[in-house]
């Protein structure tokens, strides 16, 4: 909030644009956009052929020290900030797009622009690929700036840290400045591209600031500019009247405050149980999570010890890492997910082939098709880590599309002495849920992937946020079918995409006969919180009446008219 009264404070003249929202909440203030980035040089400056191989050097050390600052980040952050970070830190040393720059060096180009060559190239195939590969554009737009910055002695491009509580406008945030952002300054965000899971709405769910992505219009509003953003609405207020803004945004400061109270169990009002756990992925961010009132751990991500390695970790590396969660988690669920990398997320060491469409390609369970080991390690790791712990972790494997590969899995699982289940992300995985259950023991469904594979939709893109909402009746109804087959063989189906987050969905949700929601800890109280105004008589009704709805405006109306 901000504080005395200026000049467009005097004399409003408000008017909006709308987004798609993504994390609920009011802030107001003025408008603050990121710093410019460096110019990027449209020619090359001629080098020397004496002096390629010192440019080349020059261009690798630059590469390397921009990795080596987004890993100390990394190392800093928890939870999804710390995994984009360590995914970036990678991407700004592939040998890819090392090997690129270095080769337009020797053909006498600079390091700059080389640095620009390169990324123009794989800009092209990413935008070519589509899905997951797309999303990484942004991502590697700003380790070309970092590295162009460093090469010119520059500051490193980002957020300004604002003198007053600001609201961010932005056309797009890299991860590296998302994950920087400290949300008692930044009291709002709002982008113009971006979907609803998107890095950028990931992580700022993660921190708590209210967040809309995809608002057309928002390129226009200049920084200074007095904004109110509502991420429950989507809706972004441009010099609201004052007195109004600073109503909202008390008014919202109450529930916040109302919600931080919640401490537990997860029930609806008439006291129908239900899980509410934390999404992590690592030891601290486990022992962040433990400060709120989760029942326990929906989503262990685990490819943080694998992403930023040249070798596999080895069993004792890994198995140290997850019992740091298993311990801080002691006593209650952990749900453990096996690798899911590929696609915008490579491995080093796993010998990946160049794929035309790497988000349709060898990803998740897939990548222990040809690398079964990987598998069989990661399983002995998490075994071992039970073992120390004395803990019962579940176990799930990502991108699991037909039955035979959930019986392998499971069998897998159980030969190590652990409760195998799987996730629900590919549509062909929910429309034959039944029979995936004859092998697994749990269900858990990933409304990120499941919304992108059924609409046909990159999640990243701007113009398609609306098809990848989660609230789409079409991904609804795929999640009601997927609980649906749980209940008839009284096996737990839980939730553990971005749409557990959203409290009101996850009313909808539980109606479905989700038994656990999982979110990021900072979700974690505002689900538990509204799960405990509603009955489960309104939950179902809810449920029930969205599956009739045709747009996800619609299916919001009609809930939020039943639940409140």
């Amino acid at each position: 909030m901000t504080g005395s009264l200026t000049a467009n404070e005097a004399q409003p003249t408000a008017h909006a644009v709308q987004g798609t929202p993504v994390v609920p909440g009011v802030g107001y203030g003025p408008a603050i956009r990121p710093a410019p980035r460096p110019s990027r040089p449209d020619t090359a400056v001629e080098i020397a052929e004496d002096a390629r191989d010192a440019e080349k050097e020059r261009f690798r050390a630059a590469a390397a020290e921009v990795g080596r600052r987004l890993q100390a980040r990394a190392a800093l952050a928890t939870g999804s900030a710390s995994e984009v970070l360590a995914a970036n830190a990678a991407m700004a040393e592939d040998r890819g797009w090392i090997g690129a720059g270095v080769k337009a060096i020797g053909k006498g180009s600079d390091a700059a622009f080389a640095a620009v060559t390169a990324t123009d190239q794989f800009v092209a195939m990413f935008a070519k690929l589509g899905g997951r590969m797309a999303e990484r554009i942004t991502d590697l737009m700003d380790i070309c700036d970092r590295v162009i910055a460093e090469l010119s002695d520059l500051p490193e491009p980002g957020v300004p840290t604002p003198s007053e509580p600001s609201v961010l406008l932005a056309e797009d945030l890299a991860p590296a400045d998302t994950a920087g952002l400290d949300a008692t300054l930044v009291v709002g965000l709002a982008t113009s591209l971006g979907g609803p899971t998107s890095h950028t709405a990931i992580i700022a769910r993660q921190l708590g600031i209210p967040c809309i992505v995809a608002a057309t219009g928002l390129d226009d509003v200049a920084a200074g500019t007095l904004v109110m953003v509502d991420g429950a609405t989507g809706r972004i207020e441009i010099e609201p009247d004052p007195s109004t803004a600073r109503s909202a945004v008390e008014e919202s400061a109450t529930h916040l405050a109302e919600v931080a109270d919640w401490s537990g169990p997860g029930r609806t009002s008439d006291g129908h149980r239900v899980d509410i756990l934390a999404n992590v992925q690592d030891g601290a961010g486990a022992r962040a999570a433990r400060s709120t009132a989760a029942d326990g751990v929906g989503l262990f991500r685990t490819e943080l010890s694998f992403l930023d390695r040249d070798v596999e970790p080895t069993v004792d590396e890994q198995a140290s890492i997850y019992a740091e969660v298993l311990t801080a988690f002691e006593g209650t669920k952990v749900v453990v997910r096996t690798l899911d990398a590929g696609s915008d997320k490579p491995l080093r060491f796993a010998n990946h082939a160049d794929e035309a469409n790497p988000a349709l390609g060898v990803r998740g369970i897939r990548i222990a098709e040809g690398n079964r080991g990987i598998l069989h390690r990661q399983l002995d790791a998490i075994a071992a880590a039970a073992a120390s712990t004395d803990s019962s972790p579940w176990v799930m494997a990502p991108m699991i599309a037909t039955s035979a590969e959930a019986q392998a899995f499971a069998a897998d699982v159980r030969e190590r002495g652990l409760t195998p289940g799987v996730m629900i992300e590919v549509p062909a995985a929910a429309l034959l849920a039944d029979r995936i259950l004859d092998h697994v023991d749990f269900l858990s469904i990933g409304t990120n992937d499941l919304a992108q594979y059924t609409m046909a939709a990159d999640r990243m893109s701007a113009d398609l946020a609306a098809l990848t909402d989660p609230w789409q009746p079409a991904v609804l109804t795929l999640v009601a079918h997927a609980a649906k087959a749980g209940a008839a063989v009284n096996k737990p189906v839980g939730v553990c995409g971005e749409a557990a987050a959203d409290p009101l969905l996850a009313c909808v949700l539980v109606g479905f006969g989700v038994t656990s929601l999982s979110a990021a800890s900072a979700a974690v109280a505002g689900v538990g919180a509204k799960l405990g105004t509603v009955t489960l008589e309104q939950c179902m009704a809810a449920a029930e009446a969205v599956l009739s709805t045709s747009s996800p405006a619609e299916a919001r109306e009609v809930a939020a008219g039943l639940l409140g």
